[in-house]
């Protein structure tokens, strides 16, 4: 009988425990989900306040931003105009260059040709590419895909980008000059970012393939992953509306910029998306290439994109302002660094007039996209943002911070600029009457340039890009500040006349300081 009955109580109890976790699962989990979603979206609302402010403070006329976490987007949202002159709201499904951010896309397009046997990492790019040299035989014979994908030919950062940068060089053109360039570093040694080697990169999927890089992107990523709003060159614009207008500051004002085409560059940057897409292609990155149960690229090849290869470094100044982050490499596409004792993987990108950044972070689960309709460098402290948001700790008011360094920055340069001026020598003229300086001069990098009078001024017209052409003004002997009216964003510059022991110009020397562009790279010697 008191078997009976403990045999009836223990299938009481098994029986109140089983209602009971019914219980747990019909009220109290619920309760919990709620209390996440409204947690999220507590986080979601200050984030986005806070990205109004910063964009306002920043003078930056429009920007779209994109979060996914766990799997899913729970930001998606616009914030300004897309043309500060005709106006038209930002949204998650405006258009934005992403620039830089397609080196990733290049990356994972080679990876789905690793992961089906067709190449490896490892494979020389002549191997390939037949037509591939640069400045050394040991170099160009030696150079693998991974060197390519990870920045360190040896080339400086950005060396050659003027051989694309507006010209009509096609993609194999602008590859064979490469051979021209001067390396700054042994192979190997240092990282040098280099968007030629990207361009090598994303021409290897054509010539193992027969598919372009273009159509194998969309083959592969924009169709799968449903990125309808998503392309690879501005001849496409046309088909499009809702599409954000690039600017810059010129003269103290903010204005419109035209779109420049980059489709001979390609591979290294001319994805033209909106942060509703780009949330796909997070998800798919933080799914380690698995998106909606297909398997677009292994986790192996997952693991290796997001890989060091080569080291960067962390510099004094960003040791002392985040002094969590103590190593920071490039991988395969993607930077990677720790901040906050995760590991984070990003690239940022600049267009003419665009600047977009894209992150993951793994073991959040956490991914976001930035994409901004100015150059600026507003991303910069919005990323440092959401990061704090969703990694907690340190809290810190990162626009600000960065403005008022960026301002004082300015300030001093405007100052040294002034102090040149005042020191400039003056009342000198030039050796030679103006016709004297034209001409057509040219080199082997770059190709040939002209100047010609017009109007009883010189005009330096860069033969390669229609559009890139100078006005001269005398500064001073034979040196002349030469102006780009075509492109604002650039700065003013000098033109460097050398006259040969006859008297005569033998050459001429452009100079225009700025972070994108080495236009010393160029070669122009007097040809007639």
């Amino acid at each position: 009988m008191q078997k009976f009955l403990n045999h009836m109580k223990s299938k009481t109890t098994k029986s109140s425990l089983q209602q009971f976790v019914v219980f747990l699962a019909i009220f109290i989990f619920p309760i919990s989900i709620l209390a996440q979603e409204k947690q999220i979206r507590e986080k979601t609302d200050s984030l986005k306040q806070y990205f109004e402010k910063a964009r306002a403070d920043w003078e930056v006329p429009g920007l779209a931003i994109a979060i996914v976490k766990d799997g899913e987007i729970i930001l998606s949202e616009g914030f300004g105009v897309r043309d500060i002159e005709k106006g038209g709201k930002v949204n998650g499904q405006t258009m934005f260059p992403i620039a830089s951010n397609t080196k990733a896309f290049t990356a994972a397009a080679l990876a789905i040709l690793v992961d089906e046997g067709k190449i490896s990492w490892q494979d020389k790019v002549t191997a390939h590419i037949p037509y591939f040299r640069l400045y050394d035989p040991y170099v160009s014979e030696n150079m693998t895909i991974r060197d390519l994908l990870c920045h360190r030919s040896g080339l400086a950062t950005f060396s050659g980008d003027l051989v694309w940068y507006g010209t009509d060089y096609n993609r194999e053109e602008v590859i064979r000059r490469a051979r021209f360039l001067k390396p700054v570093y042994g192979f190997r040694e240092q990282f040098g970012y280099s968007n030629i080697m990207f361009l090598t990169a994303g021409e290897i999927i054509p010539a193992v393939t027969g598919t372009s890089w273009d159509d194998f992107l969309k083959e592969n990523f924009f169709s799968p992953l449903h990125m309808k709003r998503t392309i690879t060159s501005t001849i496409d614009l046309g088909k499009f509306d809702n599409i954000a207008t690039p600017h810059t500051d010129f003269e103290g004002k903010v204005i419109p910029i035209d779109y420049l085409n980059w489709d001979n560059i390609g591979p290294a940057g001319s994805i033209i998306s909106c942060v509703d897409d780009m949330s796909q292609w997070l998800k798919l990155q933080l799914n380690k290439g698995i998106f909606e149960k297909d398997t677009i690229f292994s986790a192996k090849q997952s693991r290796e994109m997001w890989s060091p290869n080569t080291i960067l470094g962390v510099s004094e100044s960003s040791q002392k302002m985040w002094p969590s982050t103590y190593f920071k490499a490039y991988a395969l596409g993607w930077q990677v660094m720790n901040y906050k004792d995760r590991k984070v993987v990003s690239h940022s990108g600049g267009y003419d007039g665009m600047i977009s950044y894209s992150c993951v972070v793994p073991d959040e689960n956490l991914g976001f996209v930035i994409l901004t309709n100015k150059n600026s460098s507003l991303y910069y402290p919005l990323v440092y943002k959401i990061l704090d948001a969703f990694l907690g700790g340190d809290q810190k008011d990162w626009s600000q911070t960065i403005l008022e360094r960026i301002r004082k920055n300015e300030a001093a340069e405007k100052l040294a600029k002034a102090e040149a001026e005042k020191n400039r020598v003056t009342n000198t003229t030039p050796s030679l009457p103006l016709d004297g300086f034209t001409g057509t001069y040219g080199g082997e990098l770059y190709g040939d340039a002209t100047v010609s009078l017009e109007n009883e001024a010189l005009v330096v017209q860069f033969i390669p890009a229609k559009k890139l052409a100078g006005t001269l003004k005398h500064l001073y002997y034979n040196t002349f500040e030469i102006t780009f009216k075509e492109f604002p964003s650039l700065p003013s510059g000098t033109c460097n006349f050398i006259l040969d022991d006859k008297g005569k110009v033998s050459e001429m020397k452009i100079d225009v300081p700025n972070p994108d562009f080495d236009f010393t790279e160029l070669q122009f010697l007097k040809k007639n």
